[in-house]
């Protein structure tokens, strides 16, 4: 069977072939992997139901279309070509953006918004650069537009009509106060207007008990995690402060903090993931998790403590979550002035980029509280947690079929599957400078990734380097004071004894054993270092720093010893052996 004949079962003509001649066919428009990302969180919503046929077509004028047909083939999607999508008449059609001839389908068009509502100044895609206003003129002083007449995607005359008629017979908005907004900017759109929630902000509140699991994906452990996020283009994040990840994981110490970072996917498929993964290739090694684009950051915000970010929807969603969230950039002009992400805007706090992060994070965080941004991240949505059964009672109506009996169901996010340099599922290997302060009364450790503290931009006092005996990089391993032994197999005294014998300057050999440190000095003292008190999750190698710190003032070590990492205070008891 050709392609051709293969599209044309649940589609076209051939009743004969189907094995559901009489479903109901939807046709799902994908502009771009964030559209398609969107359509997917409510899809679902038409599971389960033989009187269904879904089929995918891709949007021609997309100025970031790029991933799509991927996308599309690796979710086993029937995907028909646009053209054959004109052609065929279908009895409901969804998309959730604009741009090529949406309003030439053949069926009533639901459009959703592809992010947290209705807030940026633009002009919908249509391929010619052509801007429809229904009369061939530019709309001026419309309250939803700024000084050049620029409307709110999705809400404006610009984007809602072409050839002077309305594009979508349901035009889905998250929030009831987008309904003022948009009978100033389009008011014959209004009566087409249907609150649906936000579908995609109801899978991370349904993501909430999993929580833990997220964290334990990203492998957060002990520390806090912090989900730095940027949307696309150079007033985003990463294009306005192209160095922050790098600033981030070298000045917030490895043991107090992990890093994650969600990126909008059109920088994914704008610049391609072989060069995104080549400029991030030094941060993965320091220890960023980078999520992919297509999942993996709702559940990344569910499991963060700290959210830096920019006028992206995952940045708004995060503050909704009650998340401690900060700017590190804002294009406001870019923005709708009456939209609740322009009004967050206002209200954040910004990080600068020329004064120390950690201290900026850490107070700013001391200041926060869940409801810090309730004024606007309560306009996300007028249905948390109950946008499915508007939307699937919508869809159904259009289609002129019965609701399922059964109850909605909001499925959670996937949990995240994060790139990562280096060894699956093995521990993070980077070389590490650490610094120790304190005495046998209690030390606070703090460890930093050796190749980026290199650049001298951060000064540490007294640092040592802690390395593992199968770090590739010569210059760390041979100048290691402290040496970690790896996975390998065999005695883990045997193993640590012939790791100082292997690396002549390192001065402690040390070894996780589960929650416990076992580490033996250049001295021949050896140790069993257990963890009685404090929080877990944290690498126990960092007691091996302690010890060496104690050596090397000369203080022998008490019984039990306080070892501060952040705000957790851990007891390790040291048991000579």
């Amino acid at each position: 069977m050709s392609v051709d004949e293969r599209l044309r079962v649940p589609i076209g003509a051939a009743p004969a072939w189907s094995t559901a001649p009489d479903s109901r066919r939807v046709l799902v428009v994908a502009h771009t992997v964030t559209a398609l990302t969107r359509l997917l969180d409510i899809l679902p919503l038409l599971e389960s139901d033989p009187r269904v046929q879904v089929v995918f077509t891709r949007a021609r004028t997309s100025n970031f279309r790029e991933g799509v047909t991927e996308f599309l083939q690796d979710i086993g999607a029937v995907v028909a070509p646009w053209e054959q999508a004109l052609e065929e008449e279908f009895d409901l059609a969804i998309a959730a953006s604009y741009g090529d001839d949406l309003h030439l389908l053949k069926a009533p068009l639901v459009v959703l918004s592809h992010g947290a509502g209705y807030n940026k100044l633009g002009k919908r895609e249509t391929g010619n650069g052509k801007r429809e206003t229904g009369n061939g003129k530019r709309e001026t002083g419309n309250p939803e537009s700024d000084s050049a007449g620029n409307g709110v995607f999705g809400l404006s005359r610009e984007t809602l009509v072409r050839d002077g008629r309305l594009v979508p017979g349901t035009l889905v908005l998250s929030h009831s106060e987008q309904l003022d907004r948009l009978d100033a900017a389009c008011p014959e759109a209004v009566d087409s207007a249907v609150v649906g929630g936000d579908p995609t902000y109801d899978r991370i509140l349904a993501g909430l008990p999993w929580r833990d699991r997220y964290r334990d994906r990203l492998e957060v452990g002990g520390r806090a995690l912090v989900l730095v996020s940027s949307t696309w283009g150079p007033t985003s994040l990463l294009g306005a402060w192209p160095g922050v990840l790098n600033r981030l994981l070298e000045e917030l110490p490895v043991d107090e903090y992990r890093i994650a970072l969600a990126l909008h996917p059109n920088v994914w498929h704008g610049h391609g993931p072989w060069q995104v993964r080549a400029w991030l290739a030094d941060c993965e090694r320091a220890g960023l998790r980078v999520l992919p684009p297509r999942q993996g950051w709702q559940a990344a915000l569910v499991a963060a403590d700290h959210v830096i970010g920019d006028h992206g929807s995952v940045t708004f969603y995060g503050a909704a979550l009650g998340a401690h969230t900060m700017l590190g950039a804002f294009p406001h002009h870019e923005m709708a002035p009456e939209s609740p992400i322009a009004e967050f805007g206002r209200s954040a706090a910004r990080l600068r980029a020329d004064r120390p992060l950690l201290p900026q994070l850490r107070a700013d965080a001391a200041r926060h509280t869940p409801d810090r941004f309730e004024a606007t991240t309560r306009l996300l949505t007028s249905l948390p947690g109950e946008s499915g059964k508007v939307l699937r009672s919508t869809f159904y109506s259009l289609l002129d079929l019965p609701e399922p009996a059964r109850d909605v169901r909001t499925a959670p996010p996937e949990p995240p599957v994060p790139h990562r340099r280096g060894w699956p599922d093995a521990p993070d290997h980077t070389p590490l400078m650490a610094t120790v302060e304190g005495s046998a009364d209690g030390v606070r450790v703090r460890r930093h990734p050796a190749d980026l503290v290199a650049t001298g931009r951060l000064s540490l006092h007294r640092p040592h380097v802690v390395a593992a005996t199968d770090e590739p990089q010569a210059r760390w391993r041979d100048t290691a004071t402290v040496i970690v032994c790896g996975p390998a197999q065999g005695a883990m005294w045997e193993r640590i004894s012939a790791a100082l014998d292997d690396h002549p300057r390192a001065r402690v050999a040390a070894l996780a054993d589960g929650d416990d440190c076992l580490a033996a000095t250049r001295d021949g003292g050896r140790y069993r270092l257990r963890h009685v008190l404090g929080p877990r999750g944290f690498d126990p190698t960092v007691f091996a720093s302690a010890l060496w710190h104690l050596h090397a003032d000369g203080t022998p070590p008490r019984d039990d010893l306080t070892v501060h990492c952040g705000d957790a205070t851990l007891t390790v008891r040291i048991e000579p052996l």
